[in-house]
């Protein structure tokens, strides 16, 4: 033929390492071979010893490649064949239908009247797979075909465990992506994406967050203990062009000043003892999303300048580390603290304090924003009911509500759930009480700017008809999983007219059928 082997070696090898699509480097080496022997159709097989399949993971025509997965169970002829110890690594067949391993291959391809070259693809006696050549349908394979194919067994096996391991690594990113997905689904549920009071005390702050969210300018949310900065966070990070990406929170508050560096910016391999490999920080996890920051004024005068540096270069330099490495995040910082105040005194930097707050938010306490506390109640009673496995879902008696409703509520959002969370662990029946509520005094101290109580009992409040009204029919509806029509409707337990049900509820603003305000929405 004609044909030095060296350059036949050569050439071969690097269309069969041209691509990491094996289906490419399986094309252009076909072309290339079908020079000097009558090859027609190239492909790699995988044999799954387990469950007595053949795999052709890719095969290629001079039309084109195909990575499409082709599996082929073997008869158990076959089986014992291919499982057998083989001396002979390189082997000429005849006719492919009349072989028991390839001859279900073979029929597939509709390729019985075909002869074919197989090499066994060996590493470190280790069988990986078979690399198989058939011919083009008018010429044999002759003696030297045979041996010029057989000098391809390395660079095919090397091929061949290549595409496995990239094919194993896009089904684990596949797989990581999916599972993020997931979990952002899940932590979607949880918080959700629709804000309780979102329609009367956290109007205006909502109205900030729908304008902030789709840009990328830092937030910096401002507002007492428990009033819910993360879930507005959590909101503005669902309604932003970033929703995809991770969402990151950092209670700076939580970690010690020691630890807070490698825990922002990540270390590398050998940085200090322990660190026995590298580790992304939570800014580098957060690339792509955002990065909420709790507690901010609780951070380190070192932290805050490192700090500083992300929001200005957008880059960060991982303890123990040399290389600089870009970050993509979106900053939302949160405190409860007057950070002012803290500039002032010059425990805060103040160039810091102006990155961050280029778009503050304030967010009102439980005790001026009471309209919302009935929704809050519902929400929780659904929630912990659920966590409980209570089968029966209770309410408030209307003289628990008034009591509610005149607490200052120190503790804002969290104390309320907490209060929910005790009134349903000590009262097991349909109502709850919330005896504690009122009769005794707060362990916290007032929040500045409160109004002082004059007495330490709670005045009585007095609920209006219509509040007992609306009270009692969202029970009712609670019992009956929000439907108003049919036997099991809240009509019927009501003994009023479905229409007359609905035009009350809608005086009352009590929302039904899509309106219904999910029972596992966000609180704020």
């Amino acid at each position: 033929m004609g044909v030095d082997e060296k350059d036949f070696f050569r050439e071969a090898t690097l269309k069969l390492c041209s691509s990491l699509e094996i289906e490419r480097a399986l094309h252009q080496c076909l072309l290339y071979i079908r020079r000097f022997i009558p090859a027609g159709q190239v492909g790699f097989h995988v044999y799954h010893r387990a469950e007595g399949v053949v795999e052709t993971i890719a095969h290629a025509t001079p039309a084109g490649g195909n990575a499409a997965s082709m599996r082929i169970a073997l008869s158990a002829r076959g089986k014992r064949q291919i499982e057998e110890r083989r001396l002979v690594r390189v082997r000429l067949i005849e006719r492919l239908g009349d072989d028991p391993i390839t001859g279900p291959v073979a029929d597939r391809l509709e390729a019985w009247d075909l002869s074919a070259v197989v090499i066994d693809l060996v590493l470190e006696k280790t069988l990986l797979g078979i690399f198989s050549v058939f011919n083009n349908g008018k010429q044999r394979f002759l003696p030297e075909h045979v041996r010029l194919l057989s000098l391809l067994d390395k660079p095919c096996a090397i091929a061949l465990t290549n595409s496995l391991r990239f094919r194993e690594l896009k089904n684990l990113k596949e797989r990581l992506a999916d599972d993020n997905r997931y979990l952002q689904d899940e932590l979607n549920k949880m918080t959700g994406e629709q804000v309780i009071g979102a329609g009367q005390g956290l109007k205006e702050v909502m109205e900030m967050v729908r304008q902030v969210s789709p840009l990328e300018s830092p937030v910096l949310l401002l507002g007492e203990t428990g009033t819910g900065k993360e879930v507005m966070a959590n909101a503005i990070h669902n309604l932003s062009l970033r929703k995809d990406g991770p969402f990151i929170r950092v209670n700076c508050g939580a970690i010690p000043a020691s630890l807070l560096d490698s825990e922002l910016f990540g270390y590398e391999k050998g940085a200090f003892t322990g660190a026995v490999s590298r580790k992304r920080g939570r800014i580098e996890r957060a690339q792509g999303g955002t990065l909420f920051l709790d507690e901010i004024g609780e951070l380190s005068a070192q932290a805050q300048v490192r700090l500083l540096r992300v929001l200005q270069e957008k880059e960060i330099d991982r303890v123990g580390g040399s290389e600089t490495v870009r970050v993509n995040i979106r900053v939302i910082a949160a405190t409860h603290r007057n950070l002012e105040t803290m500039m002032a005194e010059q425990k805060f930097r103040a160039d810091l304090f102006f990155r961050l707050r280029v778009f503050p938010i304030s967010i009102p306490p439980l005790r001026e924003r009471k309209a919302d506390i009935p929704a809050l109640v519902r929400h929780f009673i659904l929630k912990k009911s659920r966590e409980m496995k209570r089968f029966q879902i209770p309410s408030p008696c209307p003289d628990a509500m008034a009591r509610l409703m005149a607490y200052h509520w120190p503790g804002n959002i969290r104390e309320l759930e907490n209060a929910v969370e005790r009134s349903l662990i000590l009262d097991r029946s349909g109502l709850l009480f919330f005896k504690e509520i009122g009769m005794q005094k707060s362990l916290i101290a007032p929040v500045p700017g409160s109004v002082p109580r004059q007495s330490t009992h709670e005045p009585e409040v007095f609920l209006g008809l219509d509040q007992v009204m609306a009270a009692h029919i969202r029970h009712v509806l609670d019992q009956c999983k929000g439907r108003v029509e049919g036997e099991k409707g809240a009509a019927k337990r009501l003994k009023v007219h479905p229409s007359t049900l609905r035009k009350r509820m809608k005086k009352l603003d009590i929302s039904f059928g899509r309106n219904l305000v999910p029972s596992n929405g966000p609180l704020a």
